[in-house]
């Protein structure tokens, strides 16, 4: 079965749909006849990703939210649902990076890129989930990081973060699996994205400055096709990227290795 097929008429609904990955998936998704429900916090970017999309406008359902404000998020969930009556595939795939040592890290900013890319869909996910129950099917795509399964310098609360993902995602797995529902981790390593652009620095300000690794890194659009692909294959977990995803299969069999390695990479 190809991606036309499986994803013809289903419901997506995508966070961090304004731009990098996000984005991207919107794009390769309209093209599949589905409809979609794009989010993110900036409304006018969100208009501008949906008047570029290949698909009839009728299909594509803006919904602006603010993943660190968890009190109006179950809201949010509520209001995707009714947009199209369904939610068949959620793509939690908003959050934010950091570029900070662990020491810099205020505890308030450790807070933050928790509640933003932890718990946030922690909360979609358990809104969601008594919809897909009840129809006896519904994916969930958890977009990650390498830096979940690798902590790497200037990027604590962040893998912490992404690793929490991990369990949480696995968990959802575990319980639900017979009952109808898939979840697939996404692994990315550096994808052409402006995600270093907005990471939270040490004084709680976007970091602005492009990673060289991000720069030339996995064009997006081929991210996108990778996590499109393991979404239908029903992958528990994919790694898009180069050769940087190599270090996860190091840490597995490498592990003292891989850490040597890890304390010298360089800060972008």
């Amino acid at each position: 079965m190809k991606n036309k097929d499986f994803y013809n008429g289903k419901v997506v609904w995508i966070t961090g749909a304004s731009s990098g990955i996000g984005e991207e998936l919107a794009r390769q998704l309209s093209a599949c006849n589905t409809r979609l429900i794009l989010s993110s916090r900036r409304k006018e970017e969100l208009e501008r990703v949906k008047a570029s999309l290949p698909t009839a406008p009728e299909n594509v359902y803006i919904l602006p939210l603010d993943l660190a404000q968890p009190a109006s998020l179950t809201d949010k969930a509520a209001e995707a649902e009714s947009a199209f009556g369904r939610i068949d595939i959620l793509v939690n795939n908003g959050g934010v990076s950091q570029r900070a040592l662990a020491l810099e890290t205020p505890v308030e900013i450790d807070r933050r890129i928790m509640e933003i890319n932890y718990f946030s869909g922690v909360i979609l996910t358990k809104a969601v989930l008594p919809g897909m129950l009840a129809r006896g099917y519904g994916h969930i795509a958890g977009i990650s990081s390498v830096t979940g399964k690798y902590g790497f310098p200037l990027r604590s609360a962040y893998a912490a973060s992404k690793h929490a993902m991990t369990g949480f995602y696995e968990s959802v797995s575990a319980e639900y699996y017979d009952r109808g529902i898939r979840v697939t981790m996404v692994f990315p390593g550096r994808i052409q994205t402006n995600i270093s652009l907005g990471a939270i620095g040490p004084n709680g300000k976007p970091y602005n400055i492009m990673d060289p690794g991000q720069e030339h890194g996995t064009p997006v659009n081929k991210c996108a096709r990778d996590i499109m692909n393991g979404i239908r294959k029903n992958k528990r977990e994919i790694f898009p990227g180069g050769k940087e995803i190599l270090l996860i299969y190091m840490k597995r069999f490498l592990p003292g290795l891989s850490f040597r390695l890890a304390r010298k990479v360089k800060p972008t």
